[in-house]
């Protein structure tokens, strides 16, 4: 394999730096996220199950959200199908024989640190559209649904292998260490 005079190599160092400069400042201009916040009526296993249910009905629902071009659009277009998000998680629990409602909120919410993928949020309040079903007493799931980071429930599970350009590069720059 022929090297690259230093030069060169140098000139790709430097692109590579303005690139994950780039990217940083990319990360930290994140739009403001949408939660989605699904309580349960109580910790029973069923309520946990159809918790569960519900979500999936609701997440199958607001897909539209994905489209949004912005936190307002977004909750703009949640608001735009309040009733079917509304129905979803009613049709699932009438389909469990639940005697219980499900009241559905949009606005600000607490919520814990969480990260999915490379993005973190902190604790805080963020905007969120909570879905309690019955007392609500039970235990929590949520995620982010604009912009798009909830995991679908259906999905299966595919190996992924992960492979850092970067590494790569290195190793063009500077040979195997």
């Amino acid at each position: 394999m022929v090297k690259a005079p230093l030069p060169a190599k140098k000139a790709a160092f430097s692109a590579v730096c303005c690139a994950l400069t780039l990217c940083l400042l990319t990360a930290l201009a994140r739009p403001d996220p949408l939660r989605l916040h699904v309580l349960a009526n109580s910790d029973s296993p069923r309520d946990q199950a159809v918790k569960l249910e519900v979500r999936d009905a609701v997440l199958q629902a607001v897909q539209d959200v994905t489209s949004a071009h912005g936190l307002t659009d977004a909750k703009t277009l949640v608001m735009a199908h309040g009733a079917e998000l509304q129905a979803a998680a009613e049709a699932v629990l009438a389909q469990n024989g639940l005697a219980y409602g499900a009241q559905l909120y949009l606005g600000p919410s607490s919520f814990p640190d969480r990260t999915y993928g490379s993005t973190i949020y902190p604790a805080g309040e963020y905007e969120a559209l909570r879905v309690v079903l019955g007392e609500g007493a039970g235990q929590n799931w949520w995620c982010v649904i604009y912009p798009p980071l909830c995991l679908a429930a259906e999905e299966p599970a595919e190996e992924v292998e992960f492979r850092s350009i970067f590494a790569v590069f290195f190793d063009w720059i500077f040979g195997k260490l």
